[in-house]
């Protein structure tokens, strides 16, 4: 994609994102001093970031975030960094999509060649965004490449619905008995417009509109919540094979409308009144029972509520959610994902 088409591109994303001009100087969205100590948490000086509460494996959703993160925070030596880890170790497969495991202590460091859709789209996702900003054809030629893989791989129509396999393989029938499955948190809604633009097909339309219809039918027990994995081989349900719960993928659902600007004010409150336990934090619920598994204390995961609070009733964030203090990979990137947003969108809950 050179010349014209690449412009074009540009000038699309930077309308859809409301910006002034197409290409743009981005101003900061993360604080220096807090992308800082990300940074010197997770960053590992080969441009990979590393999930400490996972046997320290890199993995392309962990990449996607570290991206996003970075020029979040405007750091465009940062981000070329991570992308070109991304691109060197991850980006192997023959479809143009990205390998999702990584391991440190491992020969072969790549254990699982498998893809993870929802890291692709946020590889792409932060590509395009950096393109646009840093004026930057090459990331927005690599961006289309992925989104097109995406589209052409992941990207499905089953039962009448188009969604979104986790991977290419081992999700669909006839191989998985119960397939399709599906990981609902796998959606970055604010991303697939995006994706829209970059690899143009009506399928991100549906996909979009699918996906929250799926969200307001998945009310599994009790609590009424979706599950980190769902069988759609007839009505949905909690997948053969996985723990049935809302777990630690679907935490960051609400964050996601949140961002996305999806004003569903029942759908937002459903999902974060269902995992809240009775200590007020974020909780995995088991589905069956509703009954809490592990209390998320982490100020991370709190963040997700406060957002939700936030963009529903007008609420405040607290201070313990305002301070960043990373910890762990996963709470530390939705933190700053939160924060980002509220700076940006909604001043006036900080």
């Amino acid at each position: 994609m050179r010349g014209w088409l690449t412009i074009m591109v540009a000038v699309a994303l930077a309308s859809l994102l409301g910006l002034q001009q197409p290409l743009f100087a981005q101003t900061a969205k993360i604080d220096a001093a807090s992308w800082s100590a990300y940074k010197a948490k997770f960053l590992d000086p080969t441009g990979r970031i590393i999930d400490n509460a996972n046997g320290n494996i890199s993995h392309s959703e962990g990449q996607g975030y570290g991206m996003w993160l970075a020029y979040l925070a405007n750091d465009q030596a940062d981000f070329e960094q991570i992308w070109y880890f991304t691109r060197t170790e991850l980006l192997l497969r023959d479809d143009g999509l990205a390998v999702w495991k990584w391991d440190p202590s491992a020969k072969p460091h790549v254990t699982d060649a498998n893809n993870a859709s929802d890291g692709d789209m946020l590889i792409a996702y932060a590509l395009a965004l950096a393109g646009s900003a840093w004026k930057n054809n090459d990331y927005l030629e690599a961006a289309a490449k992925i989104a097109n893989a995406l589209l052409a791989n992941a990207v499905v129509k089953s039962g009448g619905r188009t969604i979104l396999l986790p991977g290419v393989e081992g999700f669909n029938a006839p191989g998985r008995k119960d397939g399709p499955v599906i990981n609902p948190s796998y959606w970055i809604y604010e991303a697939i417009p995006v994706m829209a633009l970059l690899a143009p097909s009506d399928a991100w339309g549906a996909l979009t509109e699918d996906g929250l219809a799926l969200l307001r039918t998945m009310q599994f027990g009790p609590r009424k919540l979706p599950a980190d994995w769902v069988s759609l081989h007839r009505q949905p349900q909690p997948a053969e094979g996985f723990d049935a719960e809302f777990g630690y993928n679907a935490i960051r659902i609400p964050l996601y409308l949140a961002r996305a600007g999806v004003s569903d004010k029942e759908l937002l409150l459903r999902l974060s009144s269902g995992m809240t336990a009775g200590n007020g934090a974020p909780a995995t619920i088991n589905l069956k029972d509703g009954q809490p598994k592990q209390s998320l204390d982490d100020a991370g995961y709190r963040i997700v509520n406060d957002v939700v609070a936030c963009v529903a009733k007008g609420t405040k964030l607290p201070a313990s959610s305002r301070q960043f203090a990373p910890s762990l990979y996963y709470p530390s990137t939705l933190q700053l994902l939160g924060l980002a947003f509220v700076a940006e969108k909604h001043p006036e809950c900080l």
